[in-house]
């Protein structure tokens, strides 16, 4: 990973996913199941290691999916979702790393629009606060102002985790 200013550090990504964890976890502790769909990349990285942290708190199913979509091309692109869960009725928290536009993020809730779910969430890490589409984190773990031309890099396919700027 290149240089830049950290942010957040392995504990403090750590802490945050931990407390992500712990809200989905109140928001659902009603229900049977929870789907977590990570947008590819990172953003299932982070479901991964929610996943990892809800198995250990929750008595209800944890599904974890992967969901791949073409992001420069949301609208004419394929979604896949692997694997792929019923989700008619289903709890659904769509995952992924920063908000910055929204557009990825949009993109990744639109898919479920066209299935009866239950109810479904957003995750982010970081939040940068830049938003040109009407999306919002319902969980996240760092709000950012950051300037357009900066760039948030988060790294969390192996530790340590750490979240920086440059």
């Amino acid at each position: 990973m290149g240089s830049g200013t950290e942010v957040l550090n392995h504990k403090q990504v750590e802490d945050r996913i931990k407390r992500i964890a712990w809200q989905i976890f109140e928001e659902f502790n009603s229900e049977k199941q929870v789907i977590l769909a990570g947008i590819v990349d990172r953003g299932y990285q982070l479901a991964t290691e929610l996943h990892k942290q809800l198995e250990a708190i929750a008595d209800i199913e944890v599904s974890l999916c992967k969901l791949e979509f073409n992001k420069e091309n949301p609208l004419n692109s394929d979604y896949h979702l692997n694997p792929m869960p019923e989700l008619k009725g289903a709890n659904v928290v769509v995952v992924d790393d920063v908000l910055k536009s929204g557009g990825t993020l949009i993109y990744g809730v639109r898919h479920f629009l066209d299935h009866e779910v239950r109810s479904l969430k957003t995750v982010v890490l970081v939040d940068r606060n830049h938003k040109r589409y009407p999306v919002k984190a319902d969980f996240k773990g760092l709000s950012l102002s950051t300037s357009m031309h900066e760039h948030v890099q988060v790294k969390i396919d192996a530790a340590p985790f750490r979240v920086t700027v440059s």
